[in-house]
């Protein structure tokens, strides 16, 4: 029954972005059903195989490693803040991403990621039936985030048409930034961060494909990536450190203000309706949760989370899901993390749309133009993704 459910929610994904579509005819059907079949292999091998057991502990022992270090410096400068076995969020989840974001830094100086990404992004444009400079965005937004992503590429930024536009910030809204990953995994099991990341690069090219078809002539397939402006070393460090540090800033204030703001709203629709702000959205999204394999019992709950991370940010509703989690089914909790892991909430509209005007005015407006759609689409694949890994569990 679970199999049924699951592929009437593939169709119900797929009809949802169709009814969006510009351009119904255009669309290319094989490289969407190949991605599909790709996503599903990919969930397969790293949820349920020895292989990808293994793949998965890596990356974790990775990260691990890289939040202990991290930890290191945190220590030094704030040890003795938090009382002994506390756990402050914004000191052990927020902080290490200043590390990563110079590890990051390190890898862009010396050509790594940008060889890695274009090399990846060109395997991609193969199977994807998109431009070079499509598949390239698609991992740039993963490595290096949903802002940095578009500097990247700021030489082609004014030529771009409106639909390869749409594209590149579809992705950048799919994804999330290498950067944070290490703090997602100290919230959620860390194969389903891996998991999503690799479903999310498909799903954002499969969801694209319907909503925005298009074709990118031989003249236009052209990726111009843009060089950094040449530096010293210690002052690429210096750059990088307080970048992730005002990233660590930035999200803190937003988690303030946003878990702030639920509580005042939970506490009024309590007084006035006798139930929480929450929970109405939890029924107003169950049918969504369960189209995603959520047994019913349990939609109600995970509708409420997934509506706190579309109104809010993914790091809102890991904490929430944190709260529940004990009361969730396994194959639950896997569904409902793999739906968090990415940058589809409406203040990412804001981000993307700024990050372009910065650098182009024109196309910034472009993209203000068509936000609700972009996260109509990023929804649509995050739903997506959560659903393959549905056949897995």
């Amino acid at each position: 029954m679970s199999y049924i459910i699951s592929i009437i929610g593939i169709v119900v994904v797929l009809a949802l972005a169709l009814l969006a579509s510009n351009n119904r005819k255009t669309i290319k059907i094989k490289p969407i059903v190949i991605m599909l079949v790709l996503q599903l292999v990919l969930a397969y091998i790293l949820l349920n195989t020895k292989f990808g057991l293994l793949v998965i502990k890596g990356i974790a022992g990775v990260f691990e490693k890289l939040l202990e270090y991290a930890g290191q410096g945190v220590s030094f400068v704030f040890g003795g803040i938090a009382n002994d076995g506390q756990m402050p969020f914004f000191l052990n989840v927020l902080l290490p991403i200043v590390f990563i974001s110079v590890l990051i830094g390190i890898f862009q100086y010396f050509k790594i990621l940008p060889f890695v990404m274009k090399g990846i992004g060109f395997l991609l444009s193969k199977v994807n039936g998109m431009g070079k400079l499509e598949s390239y965005n698609g991992i740039a937004s993963a490595l290096v985030g949903q802002s940095e992503v578009f500097i990247t590429v700021k030489k082609q930024l004014g030529k771009l048409s409106p639909q390869r536009l749409y594209t590149l910030c579809a992705s950048a809204m799919s994804t999330v930034s290498m950067s944070i990953v290490g703090a997602y995994m100290t919230m959620i099991e860390p194969k389903y961060v891996v998991t999503a990341i690799v479903l999310n690069l498909f799903g954002g090219f499969i969801i694209s494909s319907i909503i925005n078809p298009y074709t990118v002539s031989d003249e236009e397939d052209i990726l111009e990536v843009q060089e950094e402006e040449k530096q010293s070393f210690f002052e690429m460090l210096g750059e990088y450190i307080l970048d992730g540090f005002k990233v660590a800033i930035i999200v803190g204030a937003m988690l303030i203000g946003f878990v702030a703001l639920m509580a005042a709203i939970d506490n009024v629709f309590s007084l006035i309706f006798g139930v929480t702000f929450q929970h109405i959205l939890g029924y107003i999204f169950s049918p969504i949760a369960f189209i995603m394999g959520v047994p019913m019992g349990e939609a109600v709950k995970a509708g409420g989370i997934m509506a706190t991370k579309l109104v809010t940010n993914e790091f809102v509703a890991m904490i929430e899901l944190g709260k529940v989690q004990v009361a969730m089914s396994p194959r639950t909790l896997g569904i409902i993390s793999v739906f968090l892991v990415s940058f589809a909430n409406f203040s990412s509209i804001g981000i993307i749309a700024g990050a372009v005007k910065g650098l182009n005015e024109k196309q910034g407006n472009v993209v203000a133009r068509f936000g609700l759609k972009l996260l109509y689409g990023a929804t649509l694949v995050s739903v997506l993704s959560a659903i393959i890994v549905s056949f897995i569990l």
